[in-house]
């Protein structure tokens, strides 16, 4: 009897779900920030962030053979040191940007701190790549790769026109940035990690311990100094952790059906797009005009177009 192989999904509707892990990233992003401006403790917003996506991951890890099958291999991997201390730092990176998302979000906006992180991210990764840091190992640097950057920092230049920008403090503008390069470390680690134990969920819920404790120790040590902060009642400002479990294994689950290019182009049009949606309805009180974000963020997309698509390569 001939092996099954599952059902390919129409490219529409795995293009389209690609659009909606975006949309999940900055919804999540949203709520971290909400979270951390009603609590008025970035760090303790981001604990429970955190906290609460490690234990539905810790639970998903324990249920599942895949997930029980990598912790395994994990433990074995540290125990023989062919897994290094720092490939399993990965969290650290997610922690400050969750961090981030509650210091900066309520006052530049979403759509701001998400053109602010692509940037990051984008120039870091092609870094990243020519140094073969990657488990791709080196990936040479293109014009395409070059110039689809540069757009990328000229989106964060144009976000930062208007008053209201302008009156944001500058740390509040170069933390984005900080985010985004993180992020584009972390995935590189969590791609080499993945290689070791051979299960993305084992390498994610690694991330999550450490990010974990990170905070964990971090709003220990504020709060034993500011006292306990007042938590909001608004159920829905506690679930940036859920979602972040959600688009993490929706982007695992659809990869398969658009290919690493189509997820990750459809994920930033998603997440830049729904990030101007989110400060029409909920604008940053520093954040700049909508108009202003909505050019950033076409001039964001056109440098990731440029920047993926293998138009120009190095002869």
């Amino acid at each position: 009897m001939p092996p099954l192989h599952p059902r390919r999904l129409p490219r529409p509707i795995a293009v389209a779900g690609a659009v909606l892990v975006g949309v999940l990233t900055a919804t999540q992003t949203q709520v971290n920030g909400a979270l951390g401006a009603a609590i008025g403790d970035a760090l303790t917003a981001a604990a429970i962030s955190f906290g609460s996506g490690f234990v539905i991951l810790l639970a998903l890890s324990s249920l599942l053979p895949a997930g029980r099958a990598g912790v395994v291999r994990l433990v074995g991997g540290v125990r023989e040191r062919r897994i290094p201390v720092w490939m399993i730092l990965g969290g650290g990176a997610g922690a400050f940007t969750v961090v981030t998302q509650g210091l900066a979000v309520a006052a530049i906006g979403v759509a701001a701190f998400t053109v602010g992180v692509v940037a990051g991210q984008t120039v870091n990764g092609v870094i990243l790549d020519r140094i073969g840091y990657g488990p791709a190992g080196v990936v040479g640097v293109t014009v395409g790769r070059l110039v689809g950057a540069l757009l990328v920092v000229a989106a964060v230049a144009v976000s930062m026109f208007g008053e209201g920008a302008a009156s944001a403090p500058v740390w509040l503008l170069v933390l984005p940035l900080l985010a985004g390069a993180g992020i584009a470390w972390q995935q590189a680690t969590n791609g080499r990690l993945r290689n070791e134990v051979g299960s993305p969920l084992t390498a994610t819920l690694v991330n999550f311990a450490g990010g974990t404790v990170i905070l964990a120790a971090g709003a220990a040590i504020h709060l034993g100094i500011a006292g306990p902060p007042r938590l909001p009642s608004e159920p829905w400002l506690y679930t940036g952790g859920v979602i972040g479990v959600v688009y993490i294994f929706l982007s695992a689950a659809l990869v398969r059906h658009t290919g690493v290019l189509q997820l990750g182009l459809g994920s930033v049009v998603g997440l830049l797009s729904a990030s101007v949606i989110i400060d029409a309805l909920f604008p940053g009180h520093a954040g700049p005009p909508l108009e202003v974000a909505v050019i950033a963020v076409v001039v964001a997309v056109t440098g990731i177009v440029v920047a993926t698509i293998p138009r120009w390569r190095r002869r």
